[in-house]
């Protein structure tokens, strides 16, 4: 790979594999760099299509198993409820109020709020949720939707990120510098 490349030209004083590491190197920083920019610049635009994506996965929340895992996991660790809100769930062919069956007006129960960590899960604690208003969900479920709790998290771990991006480009930036 790119680094193999650096090696053997370093090793053997191969001034051409020096270059196309060189190269290499810069145009993977000139990426990531763009790539930076971009999700800074449409940093609105990327939120919306995450909740449109967010959105279109709770239609199709048990039509797609990956998905599915996926919001649950998001819901459990994030403490949130749907895209926006929990009300969310009324997209759901299955958690719509006028569905038929028990899950019908509920949410799944990963929105559910735990007493302990471990505790053991109450599938059933969502159901009827979504007849409540949202101020007698506290300690039932999660209302804030994940779209918010997300970025939320980001806003509040942009330091940390900031960190590792510079921790990633630096060596490329020296590297690239130092085949010159």
């Amino acid at each position: 790979s790119v680094a193999f490349v650096g090696m053997v030209g370093a090793l053997r004083d191969n001034k051409r594999l020096l270059r196309v590491f060189q190269w290499i190197l810069f145009t993977i920083l000139c990426l990531q760099l763009t790539f930076i920019v971009v999700f800074v610049l449409c940093r609105n635009k990327v939120l919306g299509i995450f909740k449109a994506n967010v959105q279109e996965g709770i239609r199709h929340y048990y039509d797609d198993l990956d998905f599915k895992n996926i919001l649950d996991k998001i819901q459990v660790k994030f403490a949130c409820c749907g895209g926006d809100e929990y009300m969310d769930w009324e997209a759901n062919q299955y958690h719509a109020c006028q569905a038929p069956g028990p899950s019908a007006c509920g949410v799944p129960y990963t929105c559910c709020v735990r007493e302990q960590e471990g505790d053991v899960i109450n599938t059933q604690c969502g159901y009827q949720a979504l007849r409540l208003e949202r101020v007698e969900t506290d300690g039932y479920i999660y209302a804030r939707g994940c779209v918010d709790a997300i970025s939320l998290w980001f806003e509040d771990n942009l330091s940390v990120m900031v960190g590792i991006l510079v921790a990633m480009l630096l060596p490329q930036l020296v590297g690239s510098v130092l085949t010159w």
